[in-house]
């Protein structure tokens, strides 16, 4: 899966909650926060995390590349 961004970052909540993959920035943090997700292949636990262009994150089997919008 891939989601679009249109700055120069978006935060690994955020990217979660766009992406599908939760509902609320709670459920991302709650999931964060257990270690239960991988940037670039290593467990991350900052919901903060800024994502950029061709980063990916994956929870659950779920694999989500960043892609920056070209306009």
């Amino acid at each position: 899966m891939k989601i679009t961004i249109h700055d120069e970052f978006i935060k690994l909540g955020q990217a979660m909650k766009l992406s599908g993959l939760v509902n609320e920035g709670a459920e991302a943090k709650q999931v964060i926060n257990d270690g239960e997700v991988f940037v670039n292949g290593e467990v991350e636990i900052r919901r903060g995390r800024k994502l950029r262009e061709g980063d990916i994150f994956t929870w659950k089997g779920q694999e989500v590349q960043i892609i920056k919008s070209e306009l």
